[in-house]
């Protein structure tokens, strides 16, 4: 029988990649979205009928349960994401990534669904005091969007362990990859690259550029969802990121391009880096696009973001007022 799986912000980033990666592999979908961030065009190369949209934010309880009824796998990956907004608007992110999240699993448990899995964050591990970083490091979210984030993961955990629910949460590392964010707030560093290359503008390099990231290509991560979804693992939590952190300074040199340094920023890690064994192990599981050419296939598609926010040393100072007025502390 045909496999029916419900992403929960199928319309985002990463959902509508993953949407893309059920589809192949013969799952009947169901998208919900609100649109609030993700995009209908993120949709649009799809079959028309090969997948069905429903329009409603999570965190309407009675808008959501419909979609749920005869569905095996809920991916939930609808989220507000980015630092500053979460600090400046603490109770809109509550009510998306906690509310929203409880909704999801409640719908869901009602429903009978056979397994939830769920899109946590490595932002949960703060600044780690160990690298690389595994699941069992302390947690020490720095901002209200890693703490909501953490705090849908542990409602997940709860509903698996009071009500029998399959669950698995992915903690994501640095996930980039075509049909990341063009606009909005001031966020990932590869849109605000992209954006600046388009532009010719030099690239807005934080610190001195050394530090390092745990980049993995988005195609790697929806990978890791459905094999989890399809796994006989449940109650687990597994980090999802290359393993191989790559400097900021290393990604401009394939960029190409001038840059020009700004402020480091308080409560950013110099260094994330996952600890990949957990999830190798259990799925068997691994990342298979290189940094080099993930970063090609962003260049390929770089048009994208030639109408994105070009960010200016000035604008990001702006921007992040917040970010050092309570963070700085």
């Amino acid at each position: 029988m045909t496999k029916r799986a419900l992403v929960a912000g199928g319309a985002g980033f990463i959902g509508s990649h993953l949407v893309e990666e059920l589809i192949a592999h013969g799952y009947a979908v169901t998208v919900i979205d609100n649109f609030s961030t993700g995009r209908a065009e993120n949709l649009s190369g799809l079959r028309p009928g090969s997948f069905e949209l429903v329009r409603a934010d999570i965190a309407c309880f009675d808008d959501i349960l419909p979609a749920m009824s005869g569905i095996d796998y809920v991916f939930h990956l609808a989220a507000l994401a980015d630092i500053v907004p979460s600090i400046e608007r603490p109770l809109d992110y509550h009510r998306a990534n906690v509310d929203g999240t409880i909704a999801v699993l409640e719908a869901a448990r009602r429903s009978g669904v056979k397994k939830i899995v769920y899109a946590a964050s490595s932002s949960c591990y703060g600044i780690p005091a160990l690298f690389p970083t595994d699941e069992g490091a302390s947690i020490r979210p720095q901002y209200p969007y890693a703490l909501t984030k953490y705090l849908g993961e542990e409602y997940l955990l709860h509903w698996h362990k009071i009500y029998g629910i399959p669950a698995v949460s992915l903690r994501l590392f640095n996930v980039y990859g075509p049909r990341s964010r063009t606009s909005g707030a001031y966020g990932a560093v590869f849109g605000v690259f992209l954006a600046q290359k388009c532009a010719g503008k030099k690239f807005t390099v934080v610190g001195d550029g050394r530090q390092t990231r745990d980049f993995i290509f988005v195609k790697d991560v929806v990978r890791a969802f459905r094999m989890a979804a399809e796994s006989g693992s449940s109650g687990e939590i597994f980090n999802v990121g290359s393993g191989r952190p790559q400097s900021v300074n290393r990604l401009v040199e394939l960029l190409g391009g001038e840059k020009e340094y700004i402020p480091k920023r308080p409560g950013e890690p110099d260094i994330t880096h996952a600890d990949i064994t957990k999830i190798t192990k259990a799925l068997e599981w691994k990342p298979e696009t290189s940094f080099e050419d993930g970063v090609a296939v962003m260049l390929r598609h770089i048009d994208c973001w030639r109408q994105a926010p070009v960010w200016t040393p000035a604008m990001i100072a702006r921007e992040t007022q917040s970010w050092f007025k309570y963070l700085g502390r």
